[in-house]
Formats: C-alpha cells, structure tokens, sequence
C-alpha cells in the first residue's frame, strides 16, 4: 500500500518559491491500477518521482508498505526502489545494448548470476510478447515495441509498484491501446500495483479503477473512476470529463435551455432516447455535444442538449429524462 500524507512540494526559483505539490493526501491499494490525471502543470509527474524519492518532499510522508521512505538509509532506499519501478514517455533504453540486455542490466547491478538474469529476461520477453526480438537493438525496434521492452525491464527484479509517467503519450492510439491491454494483463497476472500518471482521461477509462485529479498541484477530486466518469463533482474533474462542453456553441437568447445527461452505465444508451423524447413528446431536442465510453463493461458519458423554451417543454423533459434508472440531469 503507498500513503502519501500531506505532501508538499516545493522548488526553490530565482524569483521566490514554487509550490509544485501542496498538501497530498492519497492512498493507493495493493493491485489497484490508480490513474493521477491533470493539466500539464498541475504536478502529476513531480507527485510520481516523489513516490520513489527521486524528488525529496519538502513536507509530509511517503509510505510504501509500511515503510517510511524519508527515513531510510541510502542503502534500503537502494533495495526498496527495486520494489518500485518506472517507465516513461521516452523509453530510456540503452541503445547500445541489444533487448535481453536492457532487461538483464537492472538484474546486473542488483548482482544477479548472469545465467539466472538471462532466463529471467527470456522469460519477460514472452511476457512482453516479444520473444524473437532478444537479440534486437532498440533502434530496430517501432515505439510500441521499445516500449514493451521497457516494461520487461522495469520487471525485471519482481517489484510490487509500476509507475508509469506519460508511458503512452507518444504512442498512437492503436499502439496505445496495446500497451494498456498489456499492463491490465500485467496487473491481474503478478498483482502489481499500477500508478498511471497521464493527462489523457482515455487512458484512466481504459485501465484505471481509481483517480486522483491534479489541479494546480492539490487533489481537487479522488475516488473510483465510474464514479468521477458519471458525477464530477470539482470544476477541474468536469473540465476533463466534459472538455466539449467548453467548445459547444452558447444557445441563442431566448432560444433554448441547455441541459446536460449523464449515462451511469444504465441501459439508456441502447434506447433511442432524442428520438423517443420527439415521438412521444413531441419536443425536438438540439445536441450540443455528445460523448460515451465503456468502462469494466458498461457504458458511461454525458450529452448537451439544447431545449426549446416553449411552455413546459424543459419541465417535461426533466421529469422524463429523471425517471430513468441511473441516469442524471442537469441545467447547464
């Protein structure tokens, strides 16, 4: 498990002080996949380098497993970060040396028997999917599979806690996708914790269980993802969640009412639901924006509709839209 306790941050500038971090407090279960997501800014990769002390907290605590890591020698903290590894946007593999390599190198310094280092890293290529490419040098190699190789070698000495810091933003989506799916196997196969830190809410969706929203270095909002997904409740959660709203056109005046729907993963998005209201209530409904996901099965998102303002017409599609099991409504 990894506490953070009050956590703050802060750098030292030619201009005065920067508080980068400002009093955190998470706390991240054993096998969860837990997504931090913000704005750039907002923290998140200075919050997941002080999670293994490569950025010393200015106040506040870092435990893992009961430990905690401030007060540790140079040596535990050695051992312990062997227990917490990362990957990152740009990969960091040594380009010199072939793939089994780079996966053997932590297991080297950790001064593992080479023949046992090189059957543990044959066995993380077929973790990775990668078996045939042992003898390869990663300037061979697409992203995606420098990438699986760098995930091979982060688990290379059996840790408990991944970190990955913006480990797809230079994928494409295809290749993304893949990596996701390949962490998710990874998390239910060794029962590795998982800490996502992204500014894409797609990559929370596809993965994570739990989310942290960063804004401007605190923790406006944490909790489970259906639930931060279909009920934001912080304008930074709502600006991620609903970014199409910020683009969507203001209604003319006196023209229409704009509301919002949020599908909780009922079954109102198999239901013909605009086309229902016109039929049977014969109010023609304008849509703003409109965006669905599907996360652990069901089906999740929001639409903004504008309603013309005739007499009872925004009356009788709130009462409508609110008798409809999880399903929420809202004036925008």
């Amino acid at each position: 498990m990894i506490e953070l306790k009050h956590l703050t941050k802060t750098f030292r500038t030619a201009s005065g002080s920067l508080d980068a971090l400002k009093d955190i407090n998470l706390t991240i279960q054993d096998g969860d996949i837990y997504g931090i997501v913000g704005m750039s800014g907002a923290g998140k990769s200075t919050l997941v380098r002080c999670i293994n002390l490569l950025e010393r907290p200015t106040e506040g605590q870092v435990i893992v497993n009961g430990r905690e890591m401030e007060k540790l020698s140079a040596k535990e903290l050695r051992a312990s970060r062997r227990d917490i590894t990362m990957i990152f946007q740009q990969f960091n593999l040594l380009m010199q040396r072939t793939c089994l390599k780079n996966i053997c190198f932590p297991l080297e310094i950790a001064g593992v028997k080479k023949a046992q280092a090189v059957e543990r890293a044959k066995a993380l290529l077929e973790l990775v999917g990668l078996p045939d490419k042992a003898d390869a040098y990663p300037a061979q190699l697409s992203g995606g599979q420098m990438q699986r190789i760098a995930i091979a070698r982060a688990l290379a000495t059996d840790p408990k806690v991944l970190l990955c810091d913006e480990a797809t933003s230079a994928l494409d989506p295809n290749t993304t996708h893949a990596i996701l799916r390949l962490i998710r196997e990874i998390n239910a196969k060794l029962g590795i914790t998982v800490v996502v830190i992204t500014h894409q809410m797609q990559v929370v969706e596809e993965i994570c269980n739990r989310v942290a929203i960063l804004d401007c270095g605190t923790v406006a909002e944490e909790g489970l993802v259906t639930d931060i997904f279909s009920k934001p409740q912080s304008e930074a959660a709502k600006r991620l969640v609903f970014p199409a709203d910020l683009e969507a056109p203001l209604p003319a005046e006196n023209g229409e009412t704009r509301i919002r729907i949020v599908f909780g993963g009922s079954d109102a998005t198999g239901k013909p639901l605009i086309a229902t209201i016109a039929k049977e209530k014969n109010i023609l409904l304008n849509i703003l924006s409109a965006s669905t996901r599907t996360i652990d099965g069901k089906v999740y998102g929001n639409m903004l509709l504008g309603v013309p303002n005739e007499d009872g017409a925004l009356a009788q599609i709130l009462e409508y839209l609110k008798a409809i099991p999880d399903l929420t409504v809202e004036e925008v």
